[in-house]
């Protein structure tokens, strides 16, 4: 335990001795917790509309107001150009084009129905749909209040159907995309510094006297794990407190189940980097191979966009993403304020992961140092 404690010592030394290295552990992980919310944002908002009313009547006026009153659709009047409007979509100025028709209102009073045009512009197909389901939303409701309003109507009884959002009511993205991001960042700082590891060694040329000397492997080993395992549970827990003071989001679950995943989590990924690192003849070469395994792992692992919505042979593939099973964790804890039996699956899963990569780490290390 001497030499272990004694190795412990040198290794955070040579971490904070480092000028750079403590502002890559806090800055960078803080500054991306800060804003990759914000960027990373499915919510659409701020869709450019282009409404052409040849009717100017009463009706297309309210129906013109209630679009604009929608904190979705910046609103533009054209009044007879549909060329023009056009002209603005090919530019990607413009998003959607709503042509209000001549004799809407008259329509609307005397045979009950209307057609209005939509052109949207689907090159972003996600802005596209999702401003279609919005402003058919939007018409809908227009329907029903003139319908409601009609004297022929009032005998009407209509059933409102009452939704209730569970676990985020808000229907916030941020409540959605920060625990991913947490765990995203945990993986980068923990993942990319034990992958440095070795490489650090080889480099300076002191892994040869490390090899000579009469410490074992194991020892060895675990004194350039456990420095990133103390880091990575520090950076998750500045990154909670950030996501609370900025976001204010609380674990609705237990803390001690995050620390306890976060804990195992962190042995797997080290000892992914640790198998990186063996491998690896320089730094250059550790960084890039460990952004070509991270970018594959966070696309699949459910961050951005959901794992079901993927073939199945990617679902599949995702089996072996470790990433994915502690984003899991994190929203059910955040959000559904989930218990231990509830993940024990993911945590059993993640144990797995952690005893294979580091038994093959280790192989891998006194392989190399043959």
């Amino acid at each position: 335990m001497r030499t272990l404690f004694i190795l412990l010592e040198k290794e955070f030394k040579r971490i904070f001795r480092d000028k750079f290295m403590p502002k890559l552990i806090v800055i960078v992980p803080m500054i991306q917790l800060l804003l990759l919310p914000f960027a990373a944002n499915f919510e659409m908002r701020n869709i450019n509309t282009i409404i052409i009313d040849r009717d100017n009547s009463t009706f297309s006026k309210r129906l013109s107001e209630k679009i604009n009153a929608s904190e979705y659709f910046n609103i533009t009047h054209e009044r007879n150009s549909h060329y023009n409007a056009m002209t603005e979509v090919e530019k990607n100025s413009a998003d959607l084009i709503l042509e209000i028709p001549k004799d809407f209102e008259k329509f609307l009073t005397t045979t009950n129905q209307a057609d209005v045009s939509l052109t949207f512009n689907a090159i972003n197909g996600i802005k596209g749909g999702l401003g279609a389901s919005y402003l058919g939303n939007i018409l809908q409701d227009f329907s029903i209040e003139l319908y409601r309003a009609s004297p022929t109507a009032q005998n009407i009884h209509f059933i409102n159907a009452l939704t209730e959002y569970r676990f985020n009511p808000h229907l916030n993205f941020k409540a959605f995309i920060v625990p991913g991001v947490l765990v995203f960042l945990l993986s980068l700082i923990g993942g990319l510094l034990a992958s440095l590891n070795i490489v650090s060694e080889k480099e300076h040329s002191t892994i040869e006297q490390m090899n000579v000397s009469p410490i074992s492997k194991s020892i060895f080993i675990a004194s350039k794990l456990i420095p990133i395992w103390v880091i990575g549970l520090f950076i998750l827990t500045l990154g909670m407190i950030v996501a609370y003071a900025t976001y204010g989001l609380f674990p609705t679950g237990g803390f001690w189940i995050i620390y306890a995943f976060a804990a195992v989590y962190l042995v797997a990924f080290t000892g992914f980097g640790l198998m990186i690192s063996n491998y690896s003849s320089s730094a250059q070469q550790a960084i890039l191979t460990f952004i070509f395994f991270v970018m594959i792992f966070l696309l699949m692992s459910g961050l951005f966009t959901p794992i079901s919505s993927m073939p199945d042979w990617a679902q599949k593939i995702t089996i072996f993403n470790p990433v994915k099973y502690f984003i899991e964790v994190m929203r059910y804890i955040y959000l559904k304020g989930a218990n231990f039996a509830d993940i024990q699956n993911n945590f059993l899963t993640i144990c797995v992961f952690a005893i294979v990569i580091n038994v093959c780490a280790i192989i891998g290390f006194r392989r190399n140092s043959n």
